[in-house]
């Protein structure tokens, strides 16, 4: 049996490290086929490595999981922010911040209540397992989605992605601030209140910020290596959380933030830093789940597997359903009871219970192993059903997936275009045209066609089809004349009787 400690020679742990990183990757392909979350596979890969399992390494620092955790979900939220699409997520502000406020709230209360009298511990130390497991994880709900090549309709998919981002900071304050009461058992429940406005105003202060810092030192800096982007844009968002949490701000919601402004704004070498940080947000998952999968003792989770299923029931049927549709009512009722379904748990919750843990309060391991136990019975039960839920509730769509070209583009300073596509209509006044009978401005340049699965290098004679993708270099003072060419439709209306 191994003992994780600083006593093993660095090789070693870089083997240990090196190898369950390996087969973790390797696992997500058992994720494809059988539409199983990844998460839940890394969290079993590490506790098959953990003490009672193949691997016989003991691991119970609930300190070194607690900063693996807090790390990773940083950079997990940072490039959540990153890739959303800034105007879908506008037109769903409204309800995605309902969800993630109100929703979290009903959700840790309706839980919480249940729990309390379900393992015969206090309301409050009830509530606080409820505020737990009360954030939803749509990164693993898309990624299963993705698996089956299916999507979901209409604005179910933006709301998802913004109330997941941005529930999170509810759950951590409703998770500190029940610590507080429970540590000081004098103090009024109002005194949350305060909490409450306090940790939003400096994480909203602290994000913004460093959203602007972000964008000042990429646009500004001038720095000689490309790489070096990337190291300031870790160093900045590491930034936003520390400086918010210094400060008694939520840092979760400073890291979000962060990354939401930038993602609304055209920056240099945006698409690499874009890249960089999803790789990076799959490692962190990978090495979140691997670290937690190796501190949980699956002996313990046998003797709350009753109350454990119990509250996961409570959770799927009841609690999530009540938030979902008191915070939504004027919405369709089948997109209700999908957004209920697909209200996933996955990363937040597990790092938060650490929290509990290191604070010392009573019944934390009681609390620790039945989140556990919660989160991997929902990735399980609702994760594998989700392509099936979403079917029978006639939600789904196609997937459409990115094109990927052979050619890219990366903004640079002095370089006053981008590298745009353009779908030719059906019906467009484009299809059967050549290239050099549109008329583009001077400054606009067509490169490359897409046309099914193939690409065609673009030449002056090339006769455009309907449904082609045309990748144009094009500035940004014309990209209006070019996007006109190209998405015109011809009036194809019969001719009527003239009049005299």
């Amino acid at each position: 049996m191994f003992n994780v400690s600083w006593s093993i020679a660095v090789e070693h742990i870089l083997l240990i490290g090196a190898l369950l990183l390996f087969l973790s990757v390797l696992s997500s392909k058992l994720s494809d086929r059988f539409s199983i979350p990844s998460l839940a596979l890394f969290l079993a890969i590490g506790m098959l490595a953990g003490s009672e399992g193949i691997g016989g390494i003991y691991f119970d620092n609930a300190v070194l999981a607690k900063m693996i955790g807090v790390i990773a979900l940083s950079f997990i939220l940072f490039s959540g922010g990153l890739e959303t699409d800034f105007q879908e997520a506008k037109r769903v502000f409204v309800k995605g911040i309902t969800l993630s406020t109100a929703g979290v709230l009903i959700t840790a209360f309706v839980v919480g209540t249940f729990a309390s009298w379900m393992f015969r511990i206090s309301i409050k130390e009830g509530l606080l397992l409820g505020a737990i497991i009360s954030s939803t994880d749509a990164a693993a709900v898309f990624s299963i989605l993705r698996s089956k090549n299916i999507s979901l309709k209409g604005r179910l998919r933006p709301l998802l992605e913004l109330e997941s981002g941005s529930n999170d900071p509810m759950a951590v304050f409703l998770t500190v601030g029940l610590i507080y009461l429970i540590q000081n058992p004098g103090m009024p429940w109002s005194s949350l209140l305060g909490m409450f406005f306090k940790q939003m105003a400096l994480g909203f202060a602290s994000g913004w910020i460093f959203a602007g810092v972000l964008l000042w030192g990429i646009n500004r800096l001038r720095l000689e290596y490309e790489g070096l982007y990337v190291a300031l844009s870790f160093s900045v968002a590491l930034l936003a959380y520390a400086v918010a949490e210094t400060a008694g701000g939520n840092g979760f919601l400073a890291v979000y933030l962060t990354g939401l402004l930038l993602s609304r704004k055209d920056f240099f070498y945006k698409r690499s830093l874009v890249r960089f940080h999803g790789g990076l947000a799959w490692l962190m998952q990978i090495t979140m789940f691997v670290t937690l999968g190796l501190l949980v003792f699956p002996s313990k989770l046998l003797p709350i597997a009753v109350g454990g299923i119990a509250t996961a029931l409570v959770l799927f049927f009841v609690a999530r359903p009540i938030g979902v549709f008191m915070c939504l009512p004027f919405d369709a009722f089948r997109e209700k009871l999908m957004i209920a379904w697909v209200g996933l748990r996955g990363a937040a919750p597990i790092v938060l219970a650490t929290f509990p843990l290191l604070a010392k309060v009573s019944n934390s391991e009681l609390i620790f192993d039945v989140v556990f136990f919660v989160v991997l019975v929902s990735v399980l039960i609702q994760g594998s059903s989700i392509p099936i839920v979403s079917k029978w509730l006639g939600v789904h769509a196609p997937l459409q997936r990115r094109t990927r070209y052979p050619i890219e583009f990366e903004q640079h300073e002095g370089v006053d275009a981008d590298l745009v596509e353009f779908m030719v209509p059906y019906a467009g006044a484009a299809a059967g045209k050549k290239i050099y009978d549109l008329d583009f401005p001077k400054d606009s340049l067509a490169v490359l066609v897409g046309r099914g699965d193939k690409f065609i290098v673009v030449k002056g004679d090339t006769l455009l089809e309907e449904g082609d993708v045309v990748l144009v270099l094009v500035s940004k003072k014309d990209l209006g004349v070019v996007k006109a060419i190209l998405n015109a439709v011809e009036d194809k209306k019969p001719p009527g009787k003239k009049i005299r």
